[in-house]
């Protein structure tokens, strides 16, 4: 195992007197020529981009016209793009995708899951109700992928093996992006490559989806600011997050502790990794870091502010503790 990242502390949570939890993690901001804005832990170590690496994996389809060959329109690059919720407006997205390139659910190989609707709103799970690989939260990025493969001509059953032309091509992608940094591989959730680089270029990348050139990081710029909803779901942290940027803000989580954001009239990328994968500390620590940079002056009044400086409850709703921030942003030197 290779030495661990030098995280630092991040966010503290208190019960009664006490700091009870300390969750560590890294923060880049990063702006469009490459500059770090700001930089607490350490922004070089490789971090697993997850979900965030999605519209990265959605760009050789769209490179290539994929979307004008087969009639897709914004609605279906956001969903390439997305971690949606499984309701019905994704999932019959997903059905028109198959459907147009002449694939089945069947062909999807990201497995299932229950749609994450139900743990965002916390609606019960029906009884009794299968759910399969279109409720999955990936399963238009793997329709993506089919139709990247039936674009050119490739065979659908292997378009997952890291050494297929689709696999190559969005590693190639991902590599462009992190620019001279190496790059590390792994599997993700989905069972598709997932790539770790560098969190000052994940902040770089976001920074490039937002204000960059080039057609198609504008046609996923696009669908993204466009269509939130579909990009995320009901009650879920990416659509507030973009609703609060009023469509000047593009919001991707990662599992385990990662959240990109792109902001376009500022030229910014922000990126964030809490080590333990917590996500009420990345949501905390993500919305300290807009209010800390200026983006978010009044969190109280605003879609987030049940993620800014929270206090702790108990079953009773009796104040237990709080959440509270270890870091100051301050140009790049680290805190």
């Amino acid at each position: 195992m290779r030495a661990v990242a030098g995280h630092v502390p991040l966010l503290a949570t208190t019960r009664g007197p006490l700091v009870e939890c300390v969750h560590y993690g890294t923060i880049a901001v990063c702006n469009l020529d490459g500059g770090l804005v700001h930089a607490v832990g350490d922004v070089q170590a490789l971090n697993f981009a997850r979900s965030a690496l999605k519209p990265l994996q959605a760009l050789p389809f769209i490179e290539d016209n994929g979307p004008g060959h087969f009639g897709f329109g914004s609605h279906e690059v956001a969903l390439m793009c997305a971690s949606h919720s499984g309701e019905a407006v994704h999932v019959g997205i997903v059905q028109r995708m198959l459907a147009r390139i002449g694939a089945r659910e069947s062909d999807l190989q990201c497995g299932c899951h229950a749609p994450l609707y139900f743990s965002a709103t916390g609606a019960p799970v029906p009884a009794r109700v299968r759910f399969g690989a279109l409720h999955h939260n990936c399963s238009g990025k793997h329709a993506g992928f089919l139709a990247y493969c039936r674009l050119h001509g490739h065979r659908l059953g292997d378009y997952l093996a890291p050494e297929s032309a689709l696999q190559v091509r969005i590693r190639n992608t991902v590599q462009q992006f992190a620019g001279p940094s190496t790059i590390e591989s792994g599997i993700d959730g989905c069972s598709a490559p997932n790539f770790a680089l560098p969190l000052s270029q994940l902040a770089l990348t976001y920074a490039r989806l937002a204000a960059g050139q080039g057609a198609a990081l504008q046609a996923a710029r696009f669908a993204m600011m466009r269509h939130p909803d579909l990009v995320s779901g009901t009650a879920r942290t990416d659509l507030a997050l973009a609703r609060t940027g009023a469509g000047d803000w593009i919001a991707k989580s990662g599992a385990d502790g990662v959240q990109a954001i792109g902001v376009r009239s500022r030229n910014l990328g922000i990126a964030v990794r809490i080590a333990d994968g917590n996500a009420r500390a990345l949501h905390a620590v993500t919305v300290e870091v807009l209010h800390q940079i200026g983006l978010l002056a009044k969190p109280a009044d605003s879609a987030l502010a049940r993620y800014f400086r929270p206090t702790l409850t108990n079953y009773r709703g009796l104040t237990v503790g709080a959440l509270q921030p270890l870091f100051e942003l301050a140009g790049t030197g680290q805190r």
